[in-house]
């Protein structure tokens, strides 16, 4: 399911033009810094607005919910250097109510719902304004 996120985020171009120091997975590049993401910064060295990806889960769902036959995913994205919330909004607008096939399935998830943002943080280690996006994604296991 994570791939499927990520995939349908990179494939949106409005949303990277917001984001010149571009998208990456966690899973991949562990964080953001200078050897593990060099693109994400200029010439100058300085960061440039990026995103980073995490996913959280799937954890399996109690058996007396309306979903028993499924499990409970977080995506986490991690906004550094925003301008603006425009990138923020993107995101919501293309993850909000979205029902996207896992990588390899021909299956659905239930839903992908916005949970909650962080707003107005600083990353010391980079020295970078952050904003973060959690969502939850209802999966369907069999």
């Amino acid at each position: 399911m994570r791939r499927a996120i990520y995939n349908a985020l990179q494939a949106d171009s409005p949303l990277l033009a917001l984001l010149p120091g571009g998208l990456y997975d966690a899973a991949e590049v562990g964080e953001i810094s200078r050897q593990t993401t060099p693109a994400a910064f200029d010439a100058n060295g300085e960061l440039q607005a990026c995103a980073l990806l995490r996913w959280r889960g799937p954890t399996s769902i109690a058996a007396s919910s309306p979903y028993r036959h499924g499990a409970r995913g977080t995506v986490e994205l991690y906004f550094y250097n925003p301008p603006d919330d425009q990138a923020r909004e993107r995101v919501y607008d293309l993850l909000h109510d979205a029902r996207l096939a896992p990588v390899g399935s021909s299956a659905a998830n239930w839903r992908i719902e916005h949970a909650d943002d962080v707003l107005a943080q600083e990353d010391p280690a980079l020295n970078a304004a952050l904003q973060v996006s959690r969502y939850q994604v209802l999966i369907r296991r069999r």
